[in-house]
C-alpha cells in the first residue's frame, strides 16, 4: 500500500546520515515529526505551528499522520535540511542571533519570517548590515525608576558612539539584534585580533535557566527571601536580583568545577532547620554554603540540572 511504503520511505529521508534532517530546520530540536514539503525541510510540532501561518511560503503535514504523495516524497528527496540552509541561511551576519528551541516564541517566528517569508539571508541578497549603518531608532517600553510602570521612548542606537539613547517624546526581534549588532561592532574594533568564534558568545548572554527561588542569608539564620535568579553558563556565575527587569544584580555566585570542592545537593546543611519540608537546594563552594528553596520538585529538579551542568562543563 502506497500510503505505508511512503511512509517509511519518509521516516528514511528523517533519519538519514548527512541531510540534517534528524533535527528541526529552524530550532535544531532532535527528531522532527512534521515537514514542510513546499520547503522541502523537516521541522518540529512548534515551528510547524509558525509555517502554518505562512501560506503562501510553507504548507506542512504531519509524518505519520497525514498521507504523503510519491511526488512529494521525491521532492523532500531532492531537498531537505542542508539544502535550505545553504539557500535560505547563506548570508545571516555573524551578529545575528539564532534561536534554539528552549527560546522564545517571538523570536522562532522572526528568524522563520526572515528566512522563508522575508528571505533576508539569500546569496543574492544585498544584506543591510546595522553595523555598516551604524544606528537604529524607534520607540520601545522603558520601565521607569520607581519601577511601577512601563513608559514609551524614544530611543537612539548608535553603534559608532557606543551608546544608546532615550527621549520622552518595530519590532523586539529587530531591537534585539541592532543591538547585538552594534556590540558586534564594538568587540571587533576593540580586539580585532580574536577570531569571529570567540566573540559571537560574547555578544549577548543567553542564561541557560532563569527562574525565581528564596535565598538566605550568609549566617543562615536569615529569613529566606524571593529572588530573581539567572545562571550564565558562559560566565559560571548564579546571578539574583529583586526583579526580574533589574538592571543589575544584588549579587552572584560564582560556580566552579566538582575538582575545585564545588557541589549541589538536595539537602539542607546540618546547622539549618525548617518546620516545614520543602524543596531546598544547597549550592557548596570553598568559601561557604549557599541554600536556596524552589517553588516545587520539579522546579528543584530542573536548577540541580543546571547548576551540575556548569559545575561538571570544563
Amino acid at each position: 500500500m502506497d500510503y505505508d511504503h511512503n511512509k517509511v520511505l519518509l521516516l528514511e529521508l528523517q533519519r538519514a546520515a548527512g541531510t540534517g534532517n534528524d533535527r528541526c530546520a529552524d530550532c535544531g530540536h532532535p527528531d522532527p515529526e512534521w515537514a514542510s514539503y513546499k520547503l522541502g525541510i523537516f521541522i518540529c510540532l512548534t515551528c510547524s505551528g509558525i509555517h502554518r501561518n505562512l501560506p503562501e511560503i510553507s504548507r506542512v503535514k504531519s509524518l505519520r499522520l497525514d498521507f504523503w504523495e510519491s511526488n512529494l516524497i521525491e521532492f523532500m528527496r531532492n531537498h531537505g535540511n542542508l539544502w535550505a540552509k545553504a539557500k535560505y541561511e547563506a548570508k545571516v551576519p555573524p551578529y545575528y542571533y539564532i534561536p534554539m528551541s528552549h527560546d522564545c516564541m517571538v523570536l522562532r517566528e522572526q528568524w522563520i519570517r526572515a528566512k522563508y517569508e522575508r528571505e533576508e539571508f539569500l546569496d543574492t541578497r544585498v544584506c543591510q548590515d546595522p553595523c555598516s549603518a551604524g544606528s537604529r531608532e524607534g520607540c520601545l517600553w522603558k520601565l521607569g525608576k520607581a519601577r511601577r510602570q512601563f513608559q514609551k521612548r524614544h530611543f537612539l542606537l548608535s553603534a559608532r558612539e557606543g551608546v544608546m539613547k532615550y527621549y520622552s517624546k518595530e519590532e523586539i526581534v529587530d531591537w534585539f539584534n541592532a543591538i547585538r549588532a552594534a556590540r558586534y561592532h564594538y568587540l571587533r574594533i576593540t580586539f580585532p585580533n580574536v577570531p569571529e568564534p570567540e566573540l559571537i558568545p560574547r555578544i549577548t548572554r543567553n542564561f541557560i535557566k532563569e527562574g525565581y527561588m528564596e535565598k538566605t542569608g550568609p549566617k543562615q539564620k536569615e529569613a529566606f527571601k524571593v529572588r530573581w535568579f539567572s545562571l550564565d553558563s558562559q560566565e559560571r556565575n548564579l546571578l539574583y536580583f529583586k526583579n526580574p527587569l533589574d538592571a543589575f544584580a544584588q549579587g552572584q555566585v560564582f560556580i566552579g568545577r566538582k575538582d575545585e570542592g564545588y557541589e549541589v545537593r538536595d539537602d539542607l546543611p546540618q546547622k539549618v532547620w525548617m518546620k516545614k519540608k520543602k524543596p531546598v537546594i544547597t549550592l557548596v563552594t570553598p568559601a561557604r554554603e549557599f541554600v536556596f528553596i524552589c517553588e516545587n520538585d520539579r522546579k528543584q529538579k530542573e536548577w540541580m540540572d543546571a547548576l551540575n551542568a556548569v559545575i561538571t562543563q570544563l
